[in-house]
């Protein structure tokens, strides 16, 4: 899951979504002109009203929006992009058939969106219609089961949800299972169903939370939050299978205190992989990848300049890397050394209340 959207046309300026929990200082999705060659972030005010609209994604054609609406009732609202003002149109919502939607992702067609319901333990696959708002959903897995953590993992927590490489499965990490479910996903016809075998396991007790795939289409690695661990697996692009290669902390050796693992991506050379500690530590791991082994080995931490860096992600030219802290309401900027992966504060950061996600779109 790329803090940039699918819409990667190289642009002077960018349109920059940001999902927040609302409360007295944000009332939904924010937008902000970010201007690459700088690093400067304009605040543009509020786009779009909407309660909890956390995790957000773009259409492939950059001209739609979706939100998790985190809530008990559980939504998920479309919105018509204006790239000159960045306003955004609210189209419809609709159910995302679960509570606590936490995550979502369009399909590489732009025709289906994939919907995580943390709360309720499950899964929906929802049709995106031609003028980009959205059908009711037409598949729904319902997670079962428990893990070995009785206080987090009583039960099935979906975490996240996400189409592979290919268009052909979807990946979703189960928090209170332990397990990496995968999914057959038909795109013509809109459908979602378990691939055999159906899922994979990381280390009991891990609590997998979000994933992201290497840019070769081999490899797959899992942010777990209960441990600050990061499991490596080897992924069948053709069978939609995981084999796992390993787990190395997210923490250096002598940290000592509590922390939980938020956020993964792979920088976009391949070469490296950075993972978010939340709690005590408020950092941001840098893995480097063995390329012939897929496997990572733990380089360092680099403070986010605040608290609870629930996401963070890279611009859409992998210069910036931007850390959404949700605990101190502010989203701090570091500078990326592409060659050794090294964050370098850049001393800019924009405040707003608790961000939770960044998505990218160039503007007009």
């Amino acid at each position: 899951m790329l803090i940039a959207s699918t819409f990667l046309t190289q642009a002077a300026d960018y349109l920059m979504y940001i999902g927040t929990y609302t409360g007295p200082n944000s009332k939904g999705i924010w937008v902000c002109r970010f201007q690459p060659a700088t690093g400067e972030i304009t605040n543009l005010g509020l786009a779009a009203e909407v309660q909890n609209p956390t995790f957000l994604a773009v259409h492939p054609s950059g001209d739609y929006l979706y939100s998790a609406d985190e809530n008990r009732a559980g939504m998920v609202s479309a919105f018509r992009i204006d790239r000159k003002t960045g306003k955004l149109t609210p189209l419809n919502q609709v159910s995302s058939q679960g509570s606590g939607p936490c995550a979502l992702s369009v399909d590489r067609t732009g025709k289906s969106v994939l919907v995580a319901n943390y709360n309720s333990g499950s899964v929906a696959l929802i049709p995106i219609r031609a003028d980009g708002s959205l059908a009711e959903a037409s598949t729904v897995d319902q997670h079962k089961g428990k893990g070995i953590n009785p206080q987090r993992q009583e039960g099935p927590y979906a975490h996240s949800a996400v189409f592979a490489p290919g268009n052909r499965f979807a990946v979703s990490c189960d928090l209170g299972l332990d397990k990496v479910f995968v999914y057959r996903f038909d795109a013509r016809k809109g459908t979602l169903t378990p691939n055999q075998p159906a899922f994979a396991m990381v280390p009991p007790g891990s609590g997998p939370r979000h994933v992201a795939f290497h840019p070769n289409g081999k490899l797959v690695y899992v942010v777990n939050e209960l441990n600050s661990t990061v499991t490596a697996f080897a992924w069948n692009g053709g069978a939609g299978t995981l084999n796992e290669l390993g787990t190395v902390s997210a923490l250096a050796k002598d940290f000592k205190g509590k922390s939980d693992g938020a956020e993964i991506h792979v920088y976009s050379n391949g070469k490296f992989v950075y993972s978010s500690n939340r709690g005590q530590a408020n950092n941001i791991a840098l893995f480097r990848v063995d390329a012939a082994k897929g496997t990572l080995e733990f380089v360092s931490n680099t403070p986010t300049g605040g608290k609870e860096p629930r996401y963070f992600g890279f611009d859409p030219t992998g210069a910036w890397l931007l850390a959404a802290n949700q605990g101190s309401n502010d989203i701090v900027l570091f500078r990326v050394d592409p060659n050794t992966g090294a964050l370098t504060p850049s001393g800019k950061k924009i405040e707003l209340s608790a961000p939770v996600c960044v998505q990218f779109v160039a503007a007009r």
